[in-house]
C-alpha cells in the first residue's frame, strides 16, 4: 500500500498544477473571447449601428454585409448576427428574432459556457486534491516514523514531510481561489455580452422590419 502512495504522491501534485494551468488557459480564453465579441463601449456599438442603419434605409445590403465582414467588425457578434439576418430577411420577423436567438445561444454562448464550467470544475476539484495529496504525503510521513520509531527519527525530516503534506492543501487553495473570482468575472462578462448583443440586434432588426415593411410591392 505505502509503494502504490509514494507513486501516487507525486502524481497528485502534477494533476494539481497541469488543472491549475488548464483552468488560466480557460480563464484567458474566456476573458478574451467576451472582450473581443463586444464593442468597447456605446458608441463604438452606436457609430456601428448608425453606419448599418444608414445602409439599410438605402436597402444597401451588400453594404452592410461588406461592412460587417471588415477587419473592424468581423469578430464582433452583433456583426455576425447582422449578417446571418440579411441572409434570411425574407423569413419575417418572428421567426428571424427565433433563429438569431438560436444562432447566438448555439455559436456563442454554448461555447463560453462550456468552458466556463470546466473551470468550475478546476475550482471544486481543487481543494479536494489539495486535501487527497495531504493525506497521501501524511499517511506515508506517519508510516516513515513508525518504521524508524525504534531507532528515532530525525524531527526535522518529519517536519520536512508533514511541510509537504501541507503544502497539496495549501497549492489547492491557491488555484481554488482566484479561479472562483475570476470564474465569476468571466459570468458578469458574459451576462454584459448577452445584454448588449440583444440590444444592439433588437435594435437593428426593428429598422429592418421597417425598411422589409415599406419596400415597394
Amino acid at each position: 500500500m505505502n509503494l502504490l502512495l509514494e507513486y501516487a504522491e507525486p502524481l497528485v501534485y502534477g494533476v494539481q498544477i497541469t488543472a491549475g494551468l488548464y483552468g488560466v488557459y480557460l480563464v484567458i480564453v474566456c476573458l478574451r473571447a467576451t472582450r473581443t465579441k463586444r464593442f468597447t463601449s456605446h458608441k463604438a456599438a452606436d457609430e456601428f449601428l448608425d453606419q448599418v442603419r444608414e445602409k439599410l434605409q438605402r436597402r444597401d445590403f451588400d453594404g452592410i454585409v461588406e461592412l460587417c465582414d471588415s477587419p473592424q467588425y468581423w469578430n464582433k457578434t452583433t456583426a455576425q448576427l447582422i449578417l446571418v439576418a440579411i441572409a434570411n430577411r425574407e423569413r419575417g420577423p418572428v421567426k428571424l428574432r427565433q433563429l438569431l436567438a438560436e444562432k447566438f445561444e448555439r455559436d456563442v454562448l454554448a461555447e463560453l459556457r462550456h468552458r466556463h464550467s470546466w473551470i468550475a470544475t478546476i475550482t471544486r476539484a481543487a481543494p479536494l486534491l489539495g486535501l487527497l495529496g495531504t493525506v497521501t504525503s501524511m499517511v506515508l510521513a506517519f508510516a516513515s516514523l513508525g518504521a524508524t520509531s525504534r531507532e528515532g527519527m530525525d524531527p526535522a525530516a518529519l517536519a520536512a514531510k508533514l511541510s509537504l503534506a501541507l503544502q497539496a492543501t495549501m497549492l489547492g487553495l491557491w488555484i481554488a481561489v482566484p479561479m472562483t473570482l475570476l470564474g465569476s468575472a468571466i459570468l458578469v462578462r458574459i451576462g454584459k455580452l448577452t445584454d448588449s448583443v440583444q440590444e444592439q440586434v433588437g435594435e437593428f432588426l426593428y429598422d429592418l422590419e421597417v425598411v422589409m415593411r415599406d419596400q415597394p410591392a
